[in-house]
């Protein structure tokens, strides 16, 4: 089971970065050229906000079935001291965490007001700070904070 999370985890994160990127494209289109708030720009920021919770659906569930993780948690004074451990058990979590809260908010926000320009401008605030989070947060091959390879 934990391979097959993993896995899901893993190619998960390149549908979020592509709504993400999608979404953030739409909005800064759509501010920038006075487009009118459709019924397409909805469901982008509705799918885009729906593949972010299933993101962290498969992420907390990896997390609490993660030997990485039940090894922190049970030595933790010796654990944190390792970068890598500390990173999985409670650097990406909290801000892929936050990030999700970032875009769930975003998107509530955005999906109430009543002027398109804003709602476009709702999403593009909220989606980019959290894609920058997210970017952060995301174990890539090259990051100095903790590296895993593209898929697993």
């Amino acid at each position: 089971m934990y391979q097959t999370l993993t896995f899901l985890h893993s190619i998960f994160r390149w549908l979020v970065l592509l709504s993400l990127l999608y979404s953030i494209f739409r909005a800064y289109q759509g501010y920038f050229s006075d487009k009118i708030f459709s019924k397409t720009e909805d469901s982008v920021r509705h799918w885009t906000a729906t593949i972010a919770h299933i993101q962290l659906v498969l992420g907390i569930t990896l997390y609490s079935q993660s030997p990485i993780i039940k090894y922190f948690w049970k030595n933790f004074t010796e654990a944190r001291e390792s970068f890598d451990l500390f990173f999985f058990g409670l650097i990406h979590i909290s801000l892929m965490l936050i990030s999700i809260i970032l875009i769930t908010i975003g998107s509530s926000i955005s999906k109430r007001k009543t002027d398109d320009r804003e709602k476009f401008k709702t999403i593009l605030i909220y989606f980019v700070i959290a894609l920058v989070i997210i970017f952060i947060a995301i174990p890539w091959p090259f990051s100095p904070l903790a590296n895993r390879p593209y898929f697993r």
